[in-house]
């Protein structure tokens, strides 16, 4: 990790979600660095670009238009160059079948997007604070899905 800030992107097709989530991390005692894009087209352009600094956790929207969350999750895994990336979905979606999928694979934990600033919040918090090594290693089911 970088040692002034975490570097964070969000890929969501919803404007509202988008600033609900950087103004979250904004009240938050992180220092981070937040990108946000609004679909997944934007998105893989960006990480393939050659002179970016990869994300640590990029948080992942399901349900965008022209590239899903689930196809970029299947490229950025697919990809050596993005290996270690953490990648959290955070969709709206609980069906256990995106769990499932996205599950195996490769993305390192799954968020039900919490309508509730102060959720969201606590949310980001724990996410950006788990030792990431125990979570891929010790990867199972109960701990994939984040329950409020």
């Amino acid at each position: 990790m970088n040692d002034n800030y975490i570097k964070v992107i969000l890929a969501d097709d919803d404007e509202d979600d988008r600033l609900f989530f950087t103004d979250a991390f904004e009240e938050l005692k992180i220092t981070t660095k937040v990108n946000t894009f609004n679909d997944g087209v934007y998105l893989m352009d960006h990480l393939n670009s050659a002179d970016i600094t990869l994300p640590e956790i990029l948080f992942l929207d399901l349900n965008m238009p022209r590239k899903s969350g689930m196809d970029c999750l299947k490229e950025i895994r697919a990809n050596d160059r993005f290996k270690d990336i953490a990648v959290a979905i955070y969709s709206t979606s609980s069906s256990e079948e995106d769990v499932e999928n996205t599950f195996v694979l490769g993305a390192n934990i799954y968020i039900k997007k919490p309508n509730d600033f102060k959720k969201l919040k606590k949310v980001l918090s724990e996410i950006v604070t788990i030792n990431w090594q125990y979570h891929t290693n010790g990867l199972n089911k109960d701990n994939f899905l984040l329950r409020l």
